[in-house]
């Protein structure tokens, strides 16, 4: 009989929970933010993973870097060092590392420190070392936050079964986009910026989606006009996508919520009343034993 974990269990079971002892207890501690220790341990980390993006952030700046290069360039080998002995824990703790090595956490883990040590061969990698901001994803395990990953879980399924409407009023859009563009790239020319169909049709996205660089300008009457209904356009065409996924997801909320009553009312509803299988005949009442017109034993 295995011996069951006094709290609810974070870190998945493929990893393999060790048996008692300091792997266990490193185990507990590592993977587990129920216990106390588990807690400080992930808040700890997780300040340690915002101080080595503020170093690395620091460093990028000109200024910094040449009046106190030094200082972040020992403070980033601290941080590194530090993680590549957590990364080394997390595989001694776990009863099947290869598990972990290939899992999500581990493949970041491992990129949070390759960068560091790769710069001593190529220079100027170090500042991938960025990638350690998606580790932060473990705050959720520190506090709670089940309500938002409930909705975030939604929200991908809404996407998910709205992917078709998405596709095609993208594909709506795209088709928009290249009559527009090249209608365009006829009015304006290359005289005014419109150098080619894609040229245009770059502009027409922009132009679509209301960001408007400014970099290419209509100079017609006729190109204005256009623009102008391409705006309107942009604004009605942001609503669709905002409007299929809020759909799907109040559908799936509602299934959520009458799912269980539908299930229940199909659990208790009433019996048949019982056929006779020698003649056929129907209409029974429910306690019946014997037919009412052969006299033949009914099957309840």
């Amino acid at each position: 009989m295995s011996e069951q974990p006094d709290y609810v269990p974070q870190a998945p079971s493929t990893y393999g929970r060790p048996p008692p002892g300091l792997r266990r207890h490193m185990y507990d501690v590592i993977f587990e933010a129920d216990t106390p220790a588990g807690r400080r341990f992930d808040i700890a980390l997780v300040g340690a993973i915002m101080l080595s993006i503020l170093v690395v952030v620091l460093d990028s700046v000109p200024q910094l870097h040449f009046g106190y290069g030094w200082v972040l360039n020992r403070l980033e080998w601290g941080f590194t060092l530090l993680f590549t002995a957590e990364y080394i824990a997390r595989l001694v703790c776990v009863r099947r590392p290869w598990r972990y090595a290939l899992s999500f956490y581990g493949v970041i883990d491992l990129l949070s420190v390759v960068p560091t040590y790769f710069s001593l061969l190529v220079p100027g990698t170090e500042l991938l070392i960025d990638i350690r901001i998606l580790r932060l994803l473990r705050v959720f395990r520190i506090f709670k936050l089940t309500l938002y990953l409930e909705e975030y879980t939604r929200l991908g399924e809404a996407l998910a079964g709205s992917r078709r409407k998405i596709a095609i009023f993208l594909s709506v859009v795209l088709m928009a986009i290249l009559i527009l563009g090249t209608l365009m790239y006829v009015v304006e020319g290359p005289k005014n910026g419109f150098t080619s169909i894609p040229v245009a049709m770059y502009w027409a996205t922009v132009t679509m989606t209301t960001v408007g660089y400014g970099d290419i300008t209509p100079h017609t009457h006729l190109g204005k006009a256009i623009a102008s209904f391409m705006m309107l356009l942009g604004w009605g065409i942001l609503a669709v996508p905002t409007g299929i996924v809020t759909a799907e997801m109040s559908a799936r909320r509602g299934d959520r919520r009458h799912g269980p009553a539908r299930a229940l009312a199909k659990a208790v509803a009433p019996p048949q009343r019982p056929i006779c299988q020698a003649c056929g005949s129907g209409g029974h009442e429910l306690g019946a034993r014997f037919c009412k017109d052969c006299g033949a034993p009914l099957r309840t």
